[in-house]
């Protein structure tokens, strides 16, 4: 099955803060409208390979969210991701063959703040209260993906390509490890210590994908005691040598590359966006 990421999603209590810290951060967000649950509503910041990245919250505070509701309400920043697949149906299957449990695929909807109704359908992965908080769950349109998702602002013409891989967050990586080869079919991953996050990783070479458990006390063990198993970071591709035109907050060597985190920091205070370099 072939991992490509559809989108990732970055929870906040505050939906307008959080899409002005994107586009004050050269990361134009667009108003995408309330999906069909009437209880959340999101932004996008789409990317010139089809990628994008959800920006949500609640349109009212004081109603509960039926995804992702301790992100949002505590403005835990990245929450979640999902893997964009041809035919649903089959990926499904395939999924529930190798021993994973699986719900949908399950029709959903949005309505654009032009009207415009856009349709695709989900399936969810695994016994997690939180889609894609984890293994990513599943997305494929209904309606034409140009009505769902394009690049915003001038990211069409941006080196920045797209939404590369995602950092996850876990409190054990062979565990880990071993449900996302038996659920991908993947090849075992290398080990390495990541000095941002003061963890330990599993890297894969066959997905986007970078699980991360931390070395001790510190931020990383306190938001997984907060936030459970979920994103902590997303890594975006860029062009070879281009300027991307973001504010870099640090540049650090990262699992063989060379990795400039930017802004924005929002809502969580510290960076979560990396830019990595095509090779």
């Amino acid at each position: 099955m072939d991992l490509t990421i559809d989108h990732v999603t970055v929870a906040g209590r505050n939906l307008d803060a959080l899409s002005t810290a994107f586009s004050d951060g050269e990361l134009p967000a667009e108003y995408g409208g309330t999906h069909s649950n009437g209880a959340t509503h999101m932004s996008i910041v789409g990317f010139r390979d089809g990628s994008y990245i959800e920006l949500v919250s609640t349109v009212d505070l004081s109603t509960p969210s039926p995804w992702w509701h301790d992100p949002i309400y505590g403005d835990g920043g990245p929450c979640a991701w999902a893997i964009d697949v041809e035919d649903i149906d089959e990926a499904s299957e395939t999924l529930r063959d190798r021993g994973i449990a699986v719900e949908g695929p399950i029709d959903y909807e949005r309505e654009r703040a032009d009207g415009t109704l856009v349709e695709w359908e989900l399936s969810f992965l695994g016994d997690e209260a939180d889609p894609g908080a984890t293994l990513p769950f599943l997305i494929s349109d209904r309606t034409p993906r140009e009505l769902r998702v394009q690049p915003t602002g001038d990211l069409a013409s941006s080196p920045i390509t797209g939404v590369e891989s995602v950092v996850l967050a876990v409190p054990d990586l062979e565990t880990a490890s071993e449900r996302f080869q038996t659920a991908f079919d993947l090849d075992s991953p290398s080990r390495e210590f990541l000095d941002h996050f003061d963890a330990d990783a599993a890297v894969f070479t066959d997905a986007p994908v970078i699980l991360v458990t931390p070395n001790g006390d510190g931020w990383l063990a306190d938001r997984l005691e907060q936030f459970g198993p979920r994103p902590v970071a997303y890594l975006l591709g860029a062009d070879t040598n281009s300027e991307v035109g973001l504010d870099v907050v640090k540049t650090e060597p990262f699992a063989g590359h060379t990795l400039d985190w930017v802004r924005p920091t929002e809502p969580i205070g510290r960076p979560y966006l990396g830019i990595l370099p095509d090779q």
